[in-house]
């Protein structure tokens, strides 16, 4: 029989179901926490690949400012198959049923998929801020450019999810003992100076970018509708349409990540701390949550992409008035870059 850590309580989970009197909850509290991510798993898995699938459908879609959206629906698909899926089944067992290397290969599956859709948030704000704001002077996006964002996305998480693999850092069983992620409970300084890094560069750092950027964008939109340069309040409009994105990403992504992350630091910082593994199993569904939240506020606060989504999703069907898409926000903007480039 293969070594367990001691230090892990949860580690005899995978041997199989904890001897009677021993279980971390009771069969009715992994069943709901079973039903609770099947709630969030399903919708994510239908609404990402319908972004997959509807923009390799319509060349409208195949634009380079909507690389990233594809990207982002590629990662959060790749967690709810492997995240998702895995702790519904594993909580409907009571147990994680996949064995040590299991464990390992679906804590780096989930890490990896996970940071990169982070990462892509990061990168979508970069891209419209740098469309809108143009604050190195005009710039073309170009299908070069959008390809490397993209890519960076995913070196960069593969760059700090690979260490544990090879020795820095180790996935491990987290929470009630169904999911693994990265090692936050280990002492040893080789682990915790993984963790630091880790959440530094795959949480603040995106959040950070994801801050700067949005706030570069609306202060241009103001000071551009302080000009009075656009007629009709077109400005104004599009300053509360963007107003709006800001607030739902910035809200969904502090909802979803930041509780995990904090949980990590408290554990790093104070390992000593009381947290039960139903604590510490809520900020890891927060965090898989957020695989449901992206696509519905890229997809669907998003005319182009619903003009073709909801059809699609439908099977033919669409109960919204057909409009004319994205003019008003088009001029705005163009108004905006015509504005804003330097003479």
């Amino acid at each position: 029989m293969m070594q367990l850590p001691a230090s892990l309580p949860n580690a005899s989970s995978y041997l199989g179901p904890s001897p009677e009197g021993k279980e971390l909850l009771p069969r009715a509290g992994f069943i709901t926490l079973s039903i609770i991510m099947a709630m969030f798993t399903v919708p994510a898995i239908v609404l990402n690949s319908t972004v997959i699938v509807v923009s390799l459908m319509n060349k409208q879609l195949r634009q380079p400012l909507n690389y990233a959206l594809v990207n982002m629906a590629v990662a959060d698909l790749g967690t709810a198959l492997t995240g998702g899926v895995l702790s519904v089944v594993n909580n409907a067992l009571g147990y994680f049923s996949l064995g040590r290397t299991g464990c390992i290969i679906e804590g780096f599956s989930v890490a990896l998929f996970g940071i990169t859709s982070l990462c892509t948030v990061a990168l979508i704000a970069i891209e419209r801020m740098f469309v809108v704001s143009k604050p190195l002077g005009p710039i073309s996006f170009q299908t070069k450019h959008a390809v490397g964002g993209v890519a960076l996305s995913w070196v960069w998480s593969l760059i700090w999810n690979t260490p544990p693999l090879f020795g820095w850092g180790r996935y491990e069983l987290e929470g009630v003992g169904t999911s693994c992620a990265p090692d936050w409970h280990n002492r040893d300084p080789n682990n915790v100076s993984y963790i630091l890094c880790y959440f530094l560069l795959c949480f603040a750092v995106p959040f950070l970018i994801i801050v700067a950027s949005y706030s570069k964008l609306i202060y241009t939109l103001r000071q551009v509708s302080a000009m009075g340069c656009i007629e009709g309040g077109a400005a104004a409009k599009a300053e509360a349409k963007v107003a709006r994105m800001v607030v739902l990403m910035v809200v969904t992504f502090l909802v979803s990540w930041l509780p995990y992350a904090t949980l990590a630091l408290v554990v790093v910082s104070h390992p000593d701390a009381p947290i039960s593994p139903l604590l510490g199993t809520v900020p890891v569904y927060l965090a898989k949550s957020s695989t449901v939240y992206n696509p519905l506020i890229y997809l669907y606060m998003n005319k182009q992409f619903r003009r073709y989504a909801v059809p699609f999703l439908l099977c033919g069907r669409d109960p919204w008035p057909s409009e004319e898409e994205g003019s008003e926000m088009q001029t705005t903007v163009a108004t905006i870059n015509n504005k804003v480039s330097p003479s």
